[in-house]
């Protein structure tokens, strides 16, 4: 369906666009950031975990304990794991999205290399069980509003806030 042509003298809508990120963008952003969300499926279906992570050798690591993500681990279940960040006042945002398979890490060598990585879980409890997602897919994107899209005084125009979803 063919968009209607702006009449002489009107403007068309600014509109929000996007931008894929490059694989070493998103391996920059996993990097930096500490805070993400793994997604795994269990007996009652998919399920979203906020966790504490390191990027080590181009792969996402998080500690856990007993429970659904250590038994995706065990089974060597596929996983996503996804980091963002917005700006609400801009209507910007990314995010970051590895897609691959979750394995327990088990090496007494690289274990005791994983311990010496700056890996501090938040949530209370024993996590001395150590997680590795092995990336088969890495994708990113970037959310730009146009230079119209943010009023005087910095405040955004009325309307709905772009979101960084697939």
């Amino acid at each position: 369906m063919k968009k209607p042509m702006p009449t002489v003298g009107e403007q068309p809508a600014p509109r929000v666009g996007w931008q894929e990120l490059t694989k070493s963008e998103c391996f920059e952003l996993l990097a930096r950031e500490r805070v993400g969300r793994v997604a795994v499926v269990d007996d009652r279906g998919p399920v979203v975990f906020p966790v504490n992570f390191v990027l080590d050798r181009h792969m996402v690591v998080l500690r856990t304990g007993a429970g659904t993500k250590l038994d995706a681990a065990i089974r060597g279940s596929r996983v996503a794991f996804e980091i963002d960040g917005t700006d609400s006042v801009r209507h910007t945002g990314w995010s970051v999205l590895v897609r691959g398979e979750a394995i327990e890490v088990t090496d007494p060598a690289e274990l005791a290399r994983l311990r010496r990585l700056r890996l501090s879980p938040w949530a209370p409890g024993t996590k001395a069980r150590y997680v590795r997602i092995l990336p088969a897919k890495l994708t990113g994107r970037r959310i730009l509003a146009p230079p119209a899209a943010v009023g005087r005084g910095g405040e955004p125009p009325p309307g709905p806030a772009a979101h960084t979803g697939r």
